[in-house]
């Protein structure tokens, strides 16, 4: 019998893959291993059902976007958690992952958590004004849950963000079922431990969520590859000014005539995104290519 599936997570050569509201472990076809494609969470599949014998992935659907990094595919949203506090946010970070997902036609939600121990209000707002959806969250107070919970729904989404910042205790709020654990803050090297140890789709709120063992800017290192040229398009606010400038070339740097840093100037454009993106830029601008 063949089913039509969704792969939740794979572990030593087995896959686990949702069909038929049920979950059926797998093994991949050795075609797979030939043409050097390998079965990832988040893969649409279709699988046969063995009743004497193994169950076997027979076809992986097309992927509209995928990650190496940890490894997973078709994802609809990357919600970026960062906190307030205990660690401190980092914008560069934060923007980094957010060009990522735009590279992908993923869209990046940002949300900033421990609402209770800081003002979130200047963070939230630059995301706000750079066209993305950004909120601000509690788990103690519950501040923004039920506004994250509502985006989950009838979406694939990825959890992303340094340790410590809360991303398992937001999952927690929005589904105490998950009973996932929660990271402690390591006070000697002032950042949180990982307590997942593999990628896992649940179902969470109408939809599927990853919380991922080391899904942060760090996992991108020469992994996810955004061209030099192609940076600019990564940068939400700035695509009503591309092709305006007064140079072709402009670099969107220091450039004379150059529409976006009259729009930083004129507080249209973020300084602190304008900041980011001139980091990357400088990172790669003797290279061709862009690791994040």
């Amino acid at each position: 019998m063949q089913l039509d599936g969704l792969i939740l997570k794979g572990i030593g050569g087995f896959y686990y893959v949702e069909a038929a509201e049920e979950v059926y472990e797998c093994r991949a076809r050795g075609i797979f291993r030939k043409e050097k494609q390998t079965p990832l969470p988040g893969d649409h599949v279709t699988i046969t059902v063995g009743m004497d014998s193994e169950n076997i992935i027979d076809e992986i659907h097309p992927r509209k976007n995928s990650f190496l990094r940890p490894p997973m595919a078709n994802l609809d949203q990357l919600i970026i958690v960062a906190s307030i506090c205990e660690p401190n946010p980092s914008t560069l970070i934060i923007d980094k992952l957010v060009a990522i997902a735009q590279s992908k036609d993923i869209e990046a939600i940002i949300v900033v958590t421990k609402a209770d121990m800081g003002d979130t209000l200047n963070l939230v707002n630059i995301y706000k004004c750079a066209g993305l959806r950004a909120l601000s969250v509690s788990g103690s107070t519950g501040e923004g849950i039920e506004q994250v919970r509502k985006a989950l729904e009838g979406q694939i989404s990825a959890f992303t963000g340094n340790s410590g910042v809360g991303k398992s205790t937001l999952l927690n709020c929005i589904d105490n079922e998950l009973m996932l654990k929660t990271a402690e803050i390591s006070q000697k090297l002032g950042r949180g431990k990982h307590t997942t140890r593999y990628i896992e789709l649940y179902k969470v709120a109408g939809g599927y969520v990853a919380d991922t063992p080391g899904f942060t800017s760090l996992d991108f290192e020469n992994s996810e590859i955004i061209l030099r040229d192609e940076l600019q398009f990564c940068f939400k606010e700035f695509l009503p000014y591309l092709g305006k400038c007064k140079f072709s070339t402009c670099s969107h740097i220091e450039d004379l005539g150059c529409c976006i840093i009259e729009a930083v100037k004129t507080g249209k454009i973020s300084k602190t995104r304008h900041d980011s993106y001139v980091a990357m830029y400088n990172q790669v601008k003797d290279r061709r290519q862009w690791n994040i």
